[in-house]
């Protein structure tokens, strides 16, 4: 295995033979790992969940639990619709990779939602989504919202709109993520060792500040979009 730098990351390649190579970006290898980070924590969580006793007084790590997913119900139902409450499982499952994601720079690795290929598949899921809850929840409404209103000759326009959405949201959080990125690699190759004390202030903002606030907007308006093509 040997590894070549592109200005997009690093691309692993994996010669199986003289014929064949595979190549896996840092981007897919970090998405693998922050994917085990959440299937690790999610095991250790079922384990804890089944020794508890619901007669007894809930404490530690099953109030952390409980307060989590309570909050972010509030928050859902805050911004969206009950008519797809089926979809809070799936919605708190997206922030909480792209919490992860976001933050993995800390330690060191490219964070996956620096790549483009990332987030336009996730904001394209989140597209999905959408007009799956207006098909689904009000259909004719849905539909002549899109195509007839407020005339018919602006249905081009309208659906211009709703394309330019995905891109929109992927383009905000990649082009976020990717500058913190930038300015912190800029910084370490301009003061090396000099910039002492500075990098973790700025870590703490690009990376922790920055990629919680970007999660946060990430899955927000997407539950906002669903929410309003739902109900309305």
């Amino acid at each position: 295995m040997d590894n070549i730098n592109f200005d997009i990351g690093v691309f692993y390649r994996f010669r199986i033979n003289e014929d064949i190579e595979i190549l896996i970006t840092e981007t897919v290898i970090n998405t693998w790992i922050v994917m085990g980070l959440l299937f690790i924590l999610a095991i250790i969580v079922r384990i804890k969940v089944s020794k508890w006793d619901p007669m007894n007084r809930p404490s530690g790590l099953q109030n952390v639990i409980e307060y989590a997913i309570e909050m972010w119900e509030g928050l859902f139902y805050g911004s969206s619709s009950p008519k797809v409450s089926y979809l809070v499982p799936w919605f708190f499952t997206l922030i909480a990779f792209l919490l992860i994601a976001n933050i993995i720079g800390i330690v060191g690795l490219r964070p996956p939602t620096a790549d483009w290929g990332m987030t336009f598949p996730l904001a394209l899921s989140s597209f999905f989504l959408i007009q799956f809850a207006g098909v689904r929840h009000r259909p004719k409404a849905y539909l002549r919202g899109i195509f007839l209103e407020p005339v018919f000759i602006f249905a081009p326009l309208n659906i211009i709109g709703e394309l330019a959405r995905p891109v929109s949201m992927s383009f905000r959080i990649f082009g976020n993520v990717l500058g913190g990125m930038i300015l912190m690699s800029l910084l370490y190759a301009m003061t090396g060792w000099l910039a002492i004390g500075l990098p973790a202030f700025l870590h703490m903002y690009f990376d922790l500040f920055a990629g919680v606030l970007q999660a946060i907007i990430f899955t927000m308006l997407s539950i906002t979009f669903v929410g309003i093509a739902a109900e309305g």
